[in-house]
């Protein structure tokens, strides 16, 4: 049994939005957004997390777990357990920025902290590497399109095999300046999952293809073709009816050039403008044209994905 008393690490994971109209369950993107977390290992076994931000205890809400019952204290754990390591006991400090519940990766944010965290505080006892990450947090998350580009940044194409889970980055083209459209409504992931038919016609099938691989090319290459590049017909008409003010606004946005589309499950509204002006002009539509309050955040692409710093034993330095 190896002893990591006196261990700590910091993790940042950036937020996600994923689909980007076309690519559903396979295309995502990670935002200049992050959540930070702090964990020390602790004499005491389980668990105990202070929240910080979003999701921190109110007096009108509850606020996520703060036990072992928490998203990223799970996570970690998961790790622990794959690679036949006890897990310690654990101190969890979390500075939330994401949203929850509003399609920009937050449950995917939690999971990845949790296992870079694990990642650090095994640091010189197991080795694992990105495709032991990738497969950790798909367990967990149940599939690949928001965790990828968590881990690993950048614009991430990620698909499954018999063996697990695969990722390919790309590297975004730089006149490309997202703008992210947040409500105070909130979506779940699973109740968005159920208003998709279990299949769709041929002809939407063929649309959704042709457009994913110009997607491709209008956000590494081609700006311009991004309004076209992020037309759908798998999914976001089966949920627009769950989510009236977005389908609302990404129309109006859309009839303006500009190429909005669902945030991840929802409700947030995706803009991948061409360019900055393009997107201070999003910016204003956002504000000018619905009674319903948004919060316009206008994060860069980051290209990183998680970082995870260990620090050395107090004493030990």
């Amino acid at each position: 049994m190896t002893d990591l008393l006196g261990r700590s690490v910091t993790v940042k994971v950036p937020a996600t939005t994923a689909n980007l109209g076309p690519g559903l369950d396979t295309l995502g993107l990670a935002l200049a957004l992050y959540d930070e977390l702090e964990v020390r290992v602790r004499t005491q076994p389980g668990a105990s997390v202070e929240v910080h931000g979003v999701g921190e205890a109110t007096s009108s809400q509850p606020g996520v777990e703060t036990d072992e019952s928490n998203l990223v204290v799970r996570s970690i754990a998961h790790v622990f357990e794959a690679f036949n390591e006890p897990m310690p006991g654990l101190d969890l400090v979390a500075h939330n920025v994401i949203p929850h519940g509003r399609g920009l990766g937050s449950s995917g944010a939690a999971i990845v902290s949790g296992i870079m965290a694990a990642k650090g505080l095994l640091d010189g006892v197991v080795d694992i590497d990105s495709d032991a990450l990738l497969r950790l947090a798909t367990e967990l998350e149940g599939h690949p399109d928001n965790v990828a580009p968590a881990l690993f940044g950048g614009l991430t194409i990620a698909w499954t095999t018999p063996t697990g889970p695969r990722h390919k980055k790309l590297m975004v083209h730089r006149g490309v300046s997202p703008l992210v459209a947040v409500p105070e409504a909130t979506m779940s992931t699973a109740h968005a999952r159920s208003l998709q038919p279990e299949s769709v016609p041929h002809e939407d099938a063929i649309f959704n293809v042709s457009r994913s691989a110009l997607l491709i090319a209008a956000l590494i290459q081609s700006p311009e073709l991004l309004l076209a590049a992020t037309e759908d017909r798998l999914h976001q008409n089966y949920r627009a009816s769950a989510m009236v003010e977005t389908d609302s606004l990404i129309r109006v946005l859309r009839a303006e050039g500009l190429a909005a589309v669902v945030s991840g499950a929802g409700p947030s509204v995706l803009v991948l403008a061409s360019d900055p002006a393009e997107r201070l002009h999003a910016a204003a539509l956002v504000a000018a044209t619905t009674a319903t309050p948004w919060q316009a955040l206008m994060p860069a692409v980051d290209f990183k994905g998680a970082t995870v710093t260990v620090h050395p034993v107090e004493g030990l330095a």
